[in-house]
């Protein structure tokens, strides 16, 4: 037995397929007999009794919502012919089942429900969001988020302007503010920072505050930068701690991988192994926002700002009232991630370069004791290839007393022709959830969803990506600066919130409100742009077809690496500290277990990305560099001459010290 060929046909309609292969493909030669999920195909008659003739068995079968075929070759005699017959079969059926990127219908909720308007396209997504507490209002979001998205990804030469430049249009007897953020989850923990440091903050949020589509996991140490700062006591972490588990693990499927690309479990017992409740964590840094003088207005919407050259004038409006709203202050901080309109306007067609379509939900109860053990997580996991050109990848982390929090996600390249889809993306979770862990989809009992598009972007350098304008600043994913293998903002805010902080109130203090002077304000680790072609060797180019088993191939490649290495380095890579001698030794060894990595990186990224990762890697051997060179006696000759250096040239300063936080956190720790 050999097998000729193994193929994803990038549909759920997995009858429609057998039955093209029963019923319409005709080999042109030989003896064709059907089978149960399939043919055989037989190339010669027996010569003998005792003879068996040639033929091949071509099967077809269902899993992650998709179709996958293979035909093997049976028999002692070669089939003659059976490269072209390949070539036919394959260009036959890649015509008859081409890849198909569906688009959401168009609906008027002012005559049916959200429910009604998606029954018939997403069956199972609507049945089990009428489940879901808050299912309906949420559903709207899912389906707000994917129509905003797909807009902007579809015209990102011409975004909607929302940031005018020009005389002030505010009113005298308005309050005057500091900052103003627009955004209220990564928004509130800056905004907290900030109003403790004395300034006057408001933060609006287009949701009713508290509420996220997302929970939160992180580890000890990286949260210890929050305690740091003095935003939270040791105490109050406790208390917002759903849940601590012993060990994190990652793996990939692996049945189609060659023995060599294939690899064991990878332990991380310290990364992601706290798993926050946002629901705390939200109202804590609320209070203590509100505490500081801080105010909140949720449920308003932001639509417009104007910037002057003294201030900026931001345009609200009160969701529940439609009442029309305005507020003036210093500085617009820019915390609406994937959905901010402000990051379109500034970037255009390179506001994001990627993106994970990421849904899921808080499943309270209902999975039998022997499905999974709350001491453990699931921080990276593939239970099949590519599926209509996407490699599924699952996520979960168990929060208090029975609940888990399970996310699906894909890395995904921004196109026009596929933007990346909520609604399908949770048609297939809700399907294929028990293939991942054996449940009653029926029997589950729902907390909450979760869902929403994280971005990414391929820095090559600090200055490659506007986050600023005059009196403005992006953060969190409308800065789409974080780390592109755990791609969430949370840990990136977290990491960088002293950096970030510091260097906005040294701007803040000296009236540094410029463009050239805001944009030193970002989260860009050389260390971590250096890693974005990893993520883009995770993504199926639009209009093309990889063979299914490659992303798989490639991730079992450099884990497996990481998995023969001491804990540390899994430990460091993942956090977002490695240095540039891990990071190459890491990569060339990678190339040394599978010489076709490259090969394969280049024809899913193209020599134009290969070329800018090349620039990537110069921008990270330089920092290394300057860090060798810099960080032995630079921070301590800023120390001391801090007090008459920020004084005198506060400009200076602002970029010497950006510069001390950069060699600090871009090489590595």
């Amino acid at each position: 037995m050999k097998e000729i060929l193994y193929i994803e046909v990038p549909t759920p309609d997995t009858f429609a397929v057998c039955h093209w292969l029963q019923q319409e493909w005709k080999p042109g030669w030989g003896e064709k007999t059907l089978t149960r999920d399939g043919v055989r195909w037989q190339y010669s008659q027996p010569q003998t009794a005792q003879d068996t003739s040639s033929e091949l068995s071509i099967f077809v079968w269902s899993v992650q919502r998709t179709t996958y075929l293979k035909i093997f070759q049976w028999g002692k005699y070669p089939i003659k012919g059976v490269t072209s017959l390949k070539e036919k079969f394959l260009q036959a059926i890649r015509q008859k089942f081409p890849p198909q990127y569906p688009v959401p219908p168009e609906i008027d909720l002012s005559q049916q429900s959200i429910f009604d308007a998606l029954a018939k396209d997403y069956p199972q997504t609507v049945h089990f969001f009428q489940k879901i507490p808050n299912g309906e209002y949420d559903l709207k979001r899912v389906y707000w988020w994917e129509k905003r998205w797909r807009e902007s990804v579809k015209n990102p030469q011409q975004p909607k302007q929302v940031i005018f430049e020009g005389e002030t249009r505010g009113q005298e007897n308005e309050k005057n503010y500091d900052l103003i953020y627009v955004g209220g989850a990564l928004g509130v923990i800056h905004a907290a920072v900030m109003a403790q440091k004395g300034y006057r903050v408001l933060l609006v949020e287009r949701l009713p505050f508290g509420r996220m589509n997302r929970e939160w996991n992180i580890s000890r140490d990286e949260f210890q930068s929050l305690i740091n700062l003095g935003l939270f006591t040791p105490k109050e972490f406790e208390y917002v701690i759903a849940r601590e588990y012993i060990d994190g693990f990652s793996k990939f499927f692996d049945a189609n991988n060659p023995t060599h690309l294939q690899a064991p479990v990878l332990h991380t017992p310290k990364v992601l192994n706290v798993a926050i409740d946002t629901n705390k964590l939200l109202a804590l840094c609320g209070e203590k926002l509100q505490q500081a003088g801080g105010e909140i207005w949720d449920e308003t919407e932001f639509t417009r700002a104007d910037i002057s050259p003294t201030e900026v004038t931001v345009e609200l409006v009160h969701l529940p009232t439609r009442e029309q709203k305005k507020a003036q202050g210093r500085l617009l901080m820019d915390a609406m991630g994937t959905a901010s309109p402000i990051a379109w306007q500034l970037n255009g067609k390179h506001a994001f370069d990627s993106v994970c379509p990421t849904v899921g939900a808080v499943v309270e109860k209902g999975f039998a004791p022997a499905v999974w053990d709350s001491q453990y997580g699931d921080v990276l996991n593939s239970h099949g290839d590519i599926s209509r050109g996407r490699q599924l990848i699952w996520e979960l982390f168990p929060g208090a007393e029975e609940e888990l929090t399970i996310y699906l996600f894909h890395y995904h390249q921004v196109h026009p022709d596929n933007p990346g889809s909520l609604l399908e993306m949770y048609e297939d979770f809700f399907t294929i959830l028990p293939e991942y862990r054996r449940c009653d989809m029926n029997a589950l009992q729902w907390g909450k969803a979760t869902f929403g598009y994280i971005p990414g972007h391929y820095s090559t350098s600090s200055s490659d990506r506007t986050v600023a304008f005059d009196r403005l600043l992006a953060l969190g994913d409308a800065a789409s600066l974080q780390s592109p293998l755990i791609f969430t903002g949370f840990g990136s805010l977290v990491r960088n919130l002293e950096r970030l902080t510091t260097l906005l109130d040294t701007a803040l203090k000296h009236d540094l409100l410029t463009k050239e002077n805001l944009n030193q304000i970002r989260a860009y680790q050389s260390n971590i742009s250096v890693t974005w072609l990893f993520s883009k060797g995770m993504m199926v180019p639009t209009h093309k077809i990889l063979q299914p088993q490659r992303i798989n191939s490639m991730l079992n490649t450099f884990f497996g690496i990481l998995e023969a290495e001491p804990p540390e380095v899994a430990d460091t890579f993942i956090k977002d500290r490695t240095n540039w001698l891990t990071f190459t030794r890491l990569a060339l060894v990678a190339a040394r277990k599978n010489p076709a990595l490259l090969l394969w990186i280049w024809e899913m990224a193209g020599t134009q990305d290969l070329l800018r990762w090349l620039g990537s890697y110069w921008a990270f051997s330089w920092d290394s560099g300057k860090k060798l060179v810099l960080q032995g006696w630079l921070p301590g000759v800023l120390k001391q001459s801090q007090p008459w250096l920020e004084k005198q040239y506060p400009s200076l300063w602002l970029k010497l010290l950006s510069l001390s936080y950069q060699l600090r956190l871009s090489a590595g720790k």
